[in-house]
């Protein structure tokens, strides 16, 4: 496995992999490796002649209080686990590589990005875009892998993609659960024992509006507050659970399209969820704690 970290040199291996007729299939992280981003490699691997991963913790989509300087890394760990799942190129560029000034152009969303997650943090699928943007222009993919769990994340890319004619394929992969049924995320590894038991309301608040849903319920306000019934324990901080259709406006009945939103605290750590009504959490794949 090849490790780049500067930009021109990994824009030159991934044109040197097209000149052969090779296809590069791309999944973006931030690194602290899991499963759920090893099962994107797979589906990068079958799409693609050439996988690229990269690792990048990318300041601008951070806010000012929130967990930029404290979030996992293990960059050892990350490139053992790359290599083994079979990354034929880890790209790990610097932030002074990224941005060695402060950027004053930025990919802003004017559609979806004020609602949900937008929200809550104020800024950050701008900075999301801007990064993927600038990797996109990097690595040059043919392909790119991203995970649902992020759901507005993946849509918003989508749409960048769709409006300004960006050369790649998106995938959205499923989300990978744990046994139990939580999503699994670099984030998960903040939380104790008890917080990791009480994070369990996520998958079950989900769980409990697909249920309900299948038993005939399509009132999205019905459903709306079944799942907050479930969301509500000691530990929980909800922030929201919504249900929207595919491009994250709210709908006036539930159908086998509709995706239900969760955003909750549980102690200090951020989690966030979803499910596709007419999918559920049990079609999502499963790995063991």
């Amino acid at each position: 496995m090849l490790e780049l970290s500067g930009l021109s040199e990994m824009r030159a291996w991934s044109r040197a992999q097209k000149a052969r007729g090779g296809r590069i299939g791309f999944v973006p992280t931030m690194g602290y490796l899991h499963e759920g981003h090893l099962r994107l490699v797979d589906r990068a691997k079958a799409r693609a002649d050439r996988v690229v991963v990269s690792i990048f913790v990318n300041p601008l989509q951070f806010g000012q209080n929130e967990d930029f300087t404290t979030y996992p890394r293990d960059r050892a760990r990350d490139r053992a686990l790359a290599q083994e799942r079979g990354v034929d190129c880890l790209f790990t560029p610097e932030t002074k590589v990224m941005y060695p000034a402060d950027p004053v152009t930025r990919v802003i969303p004017e559609a979806m990005a004020g609602i949900l997650e937008g929200a809550i943090r104020p800024g950050h699928f701008a900075g999301v875009l801007t990064v993927v943007a600038k990797l996109f222009h990097v690595v040059e993919p043919d392909v790119a892998i991203f995970g649902r769990k992020d759901y507005q994340q993946a849509t918003l890319i989508r749409r960048m993609v769709a409006d300004l004619d960006v050369p790649v394929e998106i995938e959205v992969a499923p989300t990978t659960r744990e046994l139990d049924g939580l999503a699994l995320s670099s984030r998960n590894t903040y939380l104790t024992a008890d917080e990791r038991r009480s994070a369990l309301a996520l998958s079950r608040a989900l769980r409990a509006v697909e249920q309900a849903w299948r038993g005939g319920e399509a009132n999205p306000e019905h459903l709306q507050r079944r799942g907050m019934e479930i969301l509500g324990v000691p530990g929980v901080t909800p922030e929201y659970l919504a249900l929207v259709d595919e491009s994250l406006q709210p709908v006036a009945r539930a159908t086998a399209k509709t995706i239900v939103v969760v955003a909750a605290r549980v102690g200090p750590t951020r989690l966030i969820d979803n499910v596709v009504l007419g999918e559920g959490i049990a079609a999502d794949p499963a790995v063991r704690a």
